[in-house]
């Protein structure tokens, strides 16, 4: 699972190895190393522990990554749950040593295909299963191998002076510079090229562009505006235009400003 996730890009590969490895794996070894004799639980009652177990570690420890210097990313948690697999395993080896066989805790399998004896009925049912089967197995291919086509959008947000959604300068002087921090993220899956205008009360004070963002790149520009009358409420508004549009591509921005 280390090596597949690491070094390849499959995402078969991963899905078909990562579900046992967080949603079973993890249980399954601490139950092994809390009850290793195979009396008092059934198998059923193991697998079924077994996942909610892994449900509730698989959390808890990338609760403990995220106050650590390593963070939640793919290879700690890679390497922490593969190491809690591990240790649980090698515990679980050691208390099983001193235990005969036939009190080991044990999972036993009988696989065999089905027969055709049966009346037209039970062949049906058969043939009906099968393909029932298949056709679970073909969504799944089908949802694995093509990629989710994602939603088109833009980000458009302003800060402060400071970079926060806070502080902005809302109380200013006729002729003073007021100056914020506009943001754009692009997430249109193509590059755009974006214009921003800004108005006080319907009038343009200042235009900003063009600026080409390719596909999931994001820019904080600073933006200076001048109010040149007084007048209390003023509506300072934010317009965002893409690839010489007439129209804003989404809704305006606005700050009330006072002005004297």
């Amino acid at each position: 699972m280390i090596i597949v996730s690491i070094l390849s890009d499959s995402n078969a590969l991963r899905i078909i190895l990562g579900i046992p490895f967080l949603l079973f794996f993890p249980g399954y070894t601490l139950m092994a190393a809390l009850f290793t004799k195979k009396e008092g639980m059934s198998g059923v009652e193991r697998v079924a522990l077994s996942f909610g177990l892994s449900i509730a570690i698989v959390p808890l420890i990338g609760l403990i990554l995220n106050y650590t210097p390593w963070g939640i990313r793919l290879e700690p948690i890679l390497y922490s749950v593969a190491l809690f697999i591990l240790i649980t395993s090698i515990i679980a080896w050691l208390r099983q040593i001193s235990l005969t066989e036939s009190e080991r805790s044990a999972f036993e399998f009988q696989v065999k295909m089905p027969g055709w004896g049966g009346g037209v009925q039970d062949k049906i049912l058969t043939i009906a299963l099968v393909i029932v089967i298949l056709g679970l197995l073909g969504t799944v291919v089908y949802v694995i191998a093509t990629p989710k086509i994602q939603e088109a959008f833009t980000e458009f947000y302003i800060l402060g002076q400071e970079g926060k959604a806070a502080d902005y300068p809302i109380e200013l002087n006729v002729g003073d510079e007021g100056r914020v921090i506009v943001g754009i993220t692009n997430h249109e899956g193509d590059e755009i090229d974006y214009r921003i205008e800004v108005f006080i009360d319907n009038e343009k004070v200042t235009e900003i562009g063009s600026i080409v963002l390719v596909n999931g790149q994001n820019i904080e520009t600073g933006v200076v505006f001048v109010p040149n009358k007084a007048g209390q409420n003023q509506k300072l508004e934010f317009l965002l235009y893409k690839n010489n549009e007439v129209e804003p591509c989404m809704e305006p921005l606005y700050l009330w400003i006072d002005v004297s």
